[in-house]
């Protein structure tokens, strides 16, 4: 009885090793070819969609996802390869509001507050894409976050209809980097069981143009 257990054990392991790496290869080929890291070798596009992410960590120091994102959007627009900035993400209490924290930020570093527009039901990467096509109208986006993330949300776009392409923020080292980019995996499985039971975003409301 032992060894059987023993057995199954080890299968279940490598199983889930197996769907980890194959989620991850696939996600990673979807985007080959499709994340940038200098504005000289980007498209245009007319929007630019960043993701959000908290301004501060825990710990109350800033969080350098949410630095070099809003670094990312500026150099992104400054170089005139979008027009507009859509800034989603969560906006689950009166305490944590993502978007307007980007919004000020972007304001600061020189983007006129017309040029910007925020989506505040961009609970989830998935949520984003879709409302990106479907509440704000758009055929095509240029994503802003780390490479890693670009490459989901791309997938992601991909899956539900949205061409995009992605511009990537400055990414982090040492210990803080390799807890994301392990749970970075598990996010990509996550993927799949999303589009397996098609999941819909928490919320939809009225069209939005941007213009």
């Amino acid at each position: 009885m032992k060894k059987k257990l023993k057995f199954v054990f080890i299968t279940l392991i490598m199983l889930g090793c197996i769907t980890l790496l194959l989620c991850n290869y696939i996600i990673i080929s979807s985007a080959k070819n499709k994340t940038f890291f200098k504005t000289t070798t980007i498209s245009k596009n007319k929007v630019g969609l960043v993701l959000g992410t908290s301004k501060k960590l825990s710990s109350g120091a800033s969080n350098p996802y949410y630095t070099n994102r809003i670094k990312a959007t500026i150099a992104l627009y400054n170089a005139k390869k979008i027009d507009f900035v859509l800034v989603s993400g969560d906006n689950g209490s009166i305490y944590y509001n993502e978007p307007n924290s980007f919004k000020k930020d972007l304001i600061k570093g020189g983007i006129p507050a017309n040029k910007i527009f925020l989506d505040y039901a961009g609970f989830r990467t998935l949520d984003s894409m879709v409302r990106a096509k479907v509440i704000f109208g758009l055929d095509s986006v240029t994503i802003i976050s780390q490479k890693f993330h670009n490459e989901r949300a791309i997938y992601i776009a991909k899956q539900k209809g949205l061409n995009a392409i992605g511009y990537n923020a400055e990414d982090i080292e040492g210990k803080s980097g390799f807890k994301v980019h392990l749970r970075e995996y598990f996010a990509r499985v996550k993927v799949f069981i999303d589009l397996l039971f098609n999941t819909q975003p928490k919320f939809f409301g009225d069209k939005i143009i941007i213009e």
